[in-house]
């Protein structure tokens, strides 16, 4: 539930446990990679963007005539098939490259020299394959055309192939050549990043000033009690390592105890080192610790964590939540954020400090705006009629990532605020579902006597601002629920959009928007004759509707691009072969796809 909803609807268990802590604005810092200088992110940035990767996509190099022909009728039958796959594949590890060199040159490092082995390995079977050894089958493993799992971050899964190649069936002259053009880039990468030593790792040493203030200069909770506890997030596990190896020294000389907890491994450097007891000791008031547990002596100040701890566990022990590297779905930083911001905390305020890669947001928003995905997804509309994605939706997503973690730069607003991030209370609908049904119940005849369209005109008030809530249903929704869909009130849409153009809420934020609507419009039971009269005279009775019929287009535009937003996140993440993208004909795509329900204009006041 977010912050919001909570003041809301749990006013009495508030006062009984107490509120929430004030939300200092977000610190944002971006220190130099390199204390040299020699090492250029924008450069490095477009050198990842340059990558073949062939290793990963052996589907480009079909040339077996049986092959080429199982690959056309799964796309035909699927709208998708392996090299489709691959070829997003791809994309997403372009951009995990550049989200692993935005976190530390040392997991770039890594990357680069897991990559380049997997070449070397795939290279010598081709060699042996060539020079007639006969002892292997000759069938490519899924280790062999698959990224390691120490690649991904918490949230990064690729589409295993459930159909090797052999080798038989490629074009291995081609394959080898690109192979090793890819191995060639991959070393001048790794050489440059792996010059990167600890002291010269700018991030590294600007963390060590921070750990060094928080200790010697801590803040005080409400009960003036020094607070020296630090919480860094970062995406990736590699990443997570370094920082507790090369920190450590530094703990020692502060006398602080640090631990670090990723999916699949924990370290401290005192108590037990097991991930439940490393929260309790983070967090002992929180968590509650009793018993044998309660040695004082065991208490962590400094945790280094992967975002496998995002979400779910209570840590407001902490008042310092520091993201050493932006994860790629902004969501996720508040949902780090959420750890600490708690209610009942002991801390008057809880502050965020975020490590950009550049000062310049708009090189970063250029690099880091996912262009090899783009170019992977709109490869999948190359062939046939389906039109799974566009050109404009792709940019639409972008600029909407954008607006979020430059929202993020100045504020830290609750999930429920970033404007299409349905929460696990846009799905729980029932409090306004029971309203819904006592007012079938006293007016079920008068309701269904109503024609499509109408529509009802209040005041602003402090919650709702001037604007127009719509609700549609969509004529050509798919009944099959393995679709994603992007509205928790499917195949409805509710969309709260500002009288400016500005999308308040989006058709994920259902309770919002009906919270909004509830405040807006709760106990008028009659019409609001001068708003009524406003309205027609602007509107000269109805015949001049172009406003808000640009706010309308606006809104199904909104709704599109959360559509193959889910849709790109569902195929991203499937690992599945039997994902299917929803057809074309049954995706929101114009105002003809829809029928208005109803809705709501919420004027200024005079």
């Amino acid at each position: 539930r977010s912050r919001r909803h909570i003041e809301k609807f749990y006013a009495d268990e508030m006062e009984r446990i107490g509120r929430f802590p004030n939300r200092a604005r977000p610190i944002n810092t971006s220190p130099h990679t390199d204390t040299k200088g020699e090492l250029s992110y924008q450069d490095l940035a477009e050198q990842i963007g340059a990558f073949k990767l062939a290793v990963y996509q052996p589907s480009a190099y079909v040339i077996d005539r049986q092959r080429l022909d199982e690959l056309d009728s799964r796309r035909e039958a699927q709208n998708f098939n392996q090299k489709d796959s691959e070829r997003f594949l791809v994309g997403m590890m372009r951009v995990n490259a550049l989200k692993r060199l935005e976190s530390s040159a040392h997991a770039l490092c890594l990357t680069m020299e897991r990559t380049i082995k997997k070449i070397n390995d795939l290279l010598d079977k081709i060699e042996r394959y060539e020079q007639g050894d006969e002892s292997p089958t000759h069938e490519l493993n899924h280790g062999e055309i698959l990224p390691d799992d120490d690649e991904e971050d918490e949230e990064f899964v690729e589409n295993r192939s459930r159909n090797p190649y052999r080798l038989t069936e490629l074009d291995l002259p081609r394959w080898t050549a690109h192979l090793k053009d890819d191995r060639a880039m991959l070393s001048a990468v790794r050489d440059r990043v792996a010059a990167i030593t600890p002291e010269r790792d700018g991030k590294l040493q600007d963390l060590k000033q921070r750990i060094r203030h928080k200790a010697n200069q801590p803040t005080q909770n409400r009960e003036g009690q020094p607070n020296r506890k630090l919480l860094v997030f970062t995406t990736f596990k590699d990443t997570a390592r370094y920082l507790y190896d090369n920190l450590k020294p530094l703990t020692q000389e502060l006398g602080i105890t640090m631990a670090m907890v990723s999916g699949d491994e924990t370290r401290a450097t005192a108590g037990d080192k097991t991930f439940n007891a490393i929260l309790t000791n983070f967090a002992p008031m929180a968590r509650q610790r009793q018993g044998r547990q309660a040695d004082a002596n065991h208490d962590i100040d400094l945790l280094i964590a992967t975002d496998c701890i995002s979400e779910g566990q209570n840590l407001q022990d902490c008042d310092t939540v520091l993201n050493y590297d932006i994860h790629w779905n902004p969501v996720r930083l508040v949902q780090r954020f959420g750890r600490i911001d708690r209610i009942g905390s002991h801390n008057s305020s809880v502050q965020m400090v975020n490590y950009w890669p550049t000062d310049d947001m708009e090189v970063y928003l250029r690099l880091q705006n996912r262009v090899q995905a783009r170019m992977a997804l709109a490869d999948l509309t190359a062939s046939g009629d389906e039109d799974p994605f566009s050109e404009e939706d792709m940019e639409r997503d972008l600029r909407f990532r954008d607006a979020q973690l430059l929202k993020l730069r100045e504020e830290i607003p609750d999930l429920d605020q970033l404007d299409d991030a349905p929460v696990l209370a846009d799905f729980t609908l029932d409090d306004f579902l029971t309203q819904l049904l006592r007012y079938l119940e006293r007016n079920k005849d008068a309701l269904e006597a109503m024609p499509p369209g109408v529509y009802a005109v209040t005041e602003e008030d402090g919650k709702a601002q001037p604007g127009v809530i719509f609700c549609l249903r969509q004529r050509n929704a798919s009944t099959d629920n393995q679709h994603h869909t992007a509205s928790p009130v499917h195949p409805h849409y509710l969309v709260y959009i500002q009288s400016n153009g500005v999308i308040r809420y989006g058709c994920g934020g259902a309770r919002n928007i009906l919270m909004t609507f509830e405040a807006a419009a709760a106990g008028q039971t009659q019409p609001i004759t001068r708003l009524c009269q406003r309205f027609d005279q602007e509107t000269q009775n109805g015949r001049r509707m172009e406003h808000y019929e640009t706010l309308l287009r606006d809104c199904i535009a909104q709704i599109r691009q959360a559509h193959h937003r889910h849709q790109a996140t569902g195929l991203g993440r499937s690992g599945d072969a039997d994902f299917q993208l929803a057809r074309a004909s049954e995706a929101p795509r114009s105002a003809r796809d829809f029928e208005l329900v109803t809705w709501l204009v919420i004027k200024e006041t005079p």
